[in-house]
C-alpha cells in the first residue's frame, strides 16, 4: 500500500499558495494526515531497509529530533518570513553526526521536484579539509567512486568555489574535485514512484547505487560506513 497519495502535493502546492499561520492552522489536519503521519510511517517501514544498506544511518519516526524535518522555517535570519516551507524533506543521517552537515540520505518531496540525495552537504571546514585531502590521497579509489556513480547516473550537485583551495595545485589532475563544497548526488523521483508502494525499493536501490560514495566520505571523516 502507498504511504503518500494525491493529498500530499495538493497540500504542499496550496500552502506554497497560502504561506502563513492562520490558513495552516486551518487545514493543519491535512498536513497531520497527509504529509506528518505518512512521512513518518515510511521513514519506520524504511528502517530495516536502511540498515542492511548500513547500519550506522538512522531512520527515526520523529518529527522532532528524527528524520523528518521539521515543516517550520527558520526566518531568523531571513528576508523571507513566510512560515512554512513548501517541500517535505526526510533525512537519514549517519549515527555519529551532529547536524545535517554530514553524510547521509535525503528523499526531497516537492509538486514538481522531488529527487533522492546522498552525501554531505555543506560540511564544515574541518570536514571538506579531510574530505579533499582524502581525494588527494586516494585518487585511483575516488575515480573508482566516480566511475561508479556515472555508472548508476547519479550525477554530482551543490557548490564549488571559484579557485583551487589552498594547499593544491591548479593542475591537479581532480581540481574540480577538490573545488567542491558539497559531496552529494541527486537523482530524480518522478511523482508516479512516489505516490506508489514501489517508493521503498527505489529509494534503497539509490542508496546502494550511492554507497561508493558515502562509504568513501564516512573513511574520510573517520566515521564507520
Amino acid at each position: 500500500m502507498p504511504w503518500f497519495d494525491d493529498e500530499l502535493y495538493e497540500f504542499i502546492a496550496d500552502l506554497a499558495d497560502n504561506n502563513e499561520r492562520s490558513w495552516f492552522l486551518q487545514h493543519k489536519e491535512r498536513y497531520e494526515v497527509y504529509v506528518k503521519a505518512a512521512a513518518l510511517q515510511f521513514i519506520t517501514d524504511l528502517g530495516p531497509r536502511l540498515a542492511a544498506v548500513s547500519e550506522h544511518f538512522t531512520a527515526i519516526p520523529k518529527a522532532q529530533g528524527g528524520s523528518l524535518f521539521r515543516i517550520y522555517r527558520d526566518t531568523r535570519f531571513s528576508k523571507d518570513k513566510t512560515p512554512y516551507k513548501t517541500h517535505v524533506g526526510l533525512h537519514f543521517k549517519h549515527a555519529r553526526a551532529r547536524d545535517v552537515h554530514a553524510p547521509g540520505f535525503y528523499l526531497h518531496l516537492e509538486p514538481g521536484r522531488s529527487f533522492f540525495g546522498g552525501g554531505i552537504w555543506r560540511p564544515q571546514s574541518s570536514s571538506v579539509k579531510a574530505i579533499r585531502v582524502a581525494i588527494d590521497t586516494h585518487q585511483h579509489r575516488w575515480m573508482g567512486v566516480k566511475t561508479s556513480l556515472a555508472e548508476s547516473r547519479l550525477p554530482f550537485a551543490g557548490d564549488t568555489l571559484k579557485r583551487t583551495p589552498r594547499g593544491f595545485s591548479k593542475d591537479h589532475p581532480l581540481v574540480e574535485d577538490l573545488k567542491r563544497k558539497d559531496f552529494i548526488v541527486i537523482k530524480e523521483i518522478d511523482e508516479e514512484t512516489v505516490l506508489s508502494d514501489e517508493l521503498v525499493d527505489r529509494f534503497v536501490s539509490l542508496c546502494e547505487e550511492a554507497a561508493p560514495l558515502q562509504r568513501f566520505l564516512c573513511e574520510a571523516l573517520g566515521v564507520d560506513y
